[in-house]
């Protein structure tokens, strides 16, 4: 009986306990939308985000990036991930709103649970001129975006046919 009973515990627990990594299967934005706290500065660094109920990608594009317009050309730029431009995935606890990254002091809950930096890619500008409305048209998309966990595994290699667009103003002549 005391066999048994060992046995038993020994199978429960060999069957029951995992390493207690997150696996993250798939990231799926394609159908979110793109937000951001401030409007995007042509001169400046932006932070711009997808919210898909627990999950966030932040992308931190690197200062000056959306400064290439020019007025009747498409203009194609690229900033390499983690050496120009950050991109950042975080899975939360429960679900996340703006306010949590809008927010001077970001609210206690949800807690990050896990957060995974891109290791690799390139994001990709093109932009034109809306000169009706004084604007330039920024369309960004990722690509061969690779996100390695601290393990050294690799979770994706994403592609992301429009991460989504922002404007910034013309200059003044």
């Amino acid at each position: 009986m005391r066999k048994y009973f060992f046995l038993c515990i020994t199978l429960c627990l060999l069957f029951s306990c995992g390493d207690g990594d997150l696996e993250i299967e798939t990231i799926d934005f394609d159908s979110v939308t793109l937000q951001f706290c401030t409007t995007p500065s042509a001169t400046e660094k932006n932070i711009l985000f997808k919210i898909n109920n627990t999950e966030a990608l932040i992308l931190e594009l690197q200062s000056g990036v959306l400064n290439k317009g020019v007025v009747g050309e498409t203009v194609v730029t690229q900033s390499a991930i983690s050496n120009q431009s950050q991109l950042t995935y975080r899975i939360f606890s429960d679900d996340v709103a703006k306010n949590y990254f809008c927010d001077d002091i970001p609210p206690v809950e949800p807690v990050v649970i896990d957060e995974v930096e891109a290791e690799d890619g390139f994001v990709t500008i093109s932009t034109t001129a809306d000169e009706a409305n004084g604007n330039f048209v920024h369309t960004i998309t990722l690509n061969e975006i690779s996100f390695i966990t601290e393990s050294g595994e690799r979770i994706t290699n994403l592609s992301v046919s429009t991460f989504g667009e922002v404007t910034t103003a013309i200059p003044a002549p």
